[in-house]
């Protein structure tokens, strides 16, 4: 039998654990219908922002769930090779279409810190796909650390 001890996450502590990853699982929500999908981000933890490339093609369903301003949830995870300790952190709010003009300097190399993922399939051609920038700055953010004491 194994022995868990779950805690808060203090800010710092969310800051640190979401600045050291890359990717997380987005959940859109319109109409009570969910929709999640993996995505690729950066993090400025100066301001708990978010930063997001988006890509779609018009018709496709993230697009339409993304045009319908939804309410979203953002949930970055992991646990260790042992398997004693896993954390996670939720944030929600709702998502901010960018244009590039409109962006600083200092927001454009923290959509550079959104990593690309390691593969894209698309069954269109580039020209056809639909790349749109988004922020995020979460109306709540909580974090959880669990840690297991395991009996062998």
């Amino acid at each position: 039998m194994s022995l868990a001890k779950e805690t808060e996450m203090r800010r710092e502590d969310i800051d640190e654990f979401v600045g050291n990853r890359e990717t997380g699982v987005l959940t859109l929500a319109k109409k009570n219908e969910p929709y999640s999908i993996p995505i690729s981000y950066g993090y400025d933890a100066t301001d708990g922002t978010f930063y997001m490339r988006l890509v779609s093609t018009p018709e496709s369903e993230k697009r339409t769930f993304l045009d319908s301003s939804p309410e979203i949830r953002l949930v970055i995870y992991d646990g260790t090779d042992d398997q004693t300790m896993y954390r996670s952190v939720v944030a929600a709010g709702t998502l901010e279409e960018r244009t590039p003009e409109d962006l600083s300097v200092t927001e454009i190399e923290q959509y550079g810190e959104a990593k690309r993922p390691l593969f894209e399939i698309w069954g269109k051609g580039r020209d056809e796909l639909d790349i749109k920038l988004y922020e995020f700055q979460p109306d709540t953010i909580e974090g959880r650390q669990t840690e297991i004491e395991r009996d062998d």
